[in-house]
């Protein structure tokens, strides 16, 4: 079987959620190191201190962050968003998700909103099942 595509994945995580981020980035380190990884700020040193994974960061969510990875998703220069966010407990500086939950709609982006739907994702993204953006 033949390597796997390169893709670009963007971490997102609201404050409550950032070391179940941090966590699922070290439990899937070897599939995600395979991959070029983008952040916002604060989620990206979170997982690059535990991690090691080179991570390009974006601004932190409250300063536009959220828009820089929207803008790439836009700019079709983003494959797979994980964005793992706080329904319940959410506060007004976090990140607004709607708009960027539109784009990946609009550019038939793959998503994760918890670590139910992140696990099954970045198993196919190991097996090559999401490569199809790149063909």
């Amino acid at each position: 079987m033949s390597d796997p595509v390169k893709m670009n994945i963007a971490l997102i995580a609201h404050d409550s959620k950032k070391e179940l981020m941090t966590q699922f980035c070290i439990a899937y380190c070897g599939i995600l190191s395979k991959h070029n990884l983008f952040a916002t700020a604060t989620t990206g040193r979170f997982v690059h201190e535990a991690t090691g994974l080179p991570i390009e960061l974006e601004m932190a969510g409250s300063q536009g962050g959220v828009q820089q990875i929207a803008s790439l998703i836009a700019c079709d220069e983003i494959d797979l968003l994980l964005f793992f966010r706080d329904p319940l407990n959410a506060k007004p500086n976090e990140p607004n998700e709607s708009a960027i939950l539109r784009l990946c709609d609009v550019h038939t982006i793959p998503v994760a909103t918890n670590i139910a739907t992140a696990e099954p994702l970045i198993m196919g993204l190991q097996q090559g099942l999401l490569n199809w953006r790149k063909l």
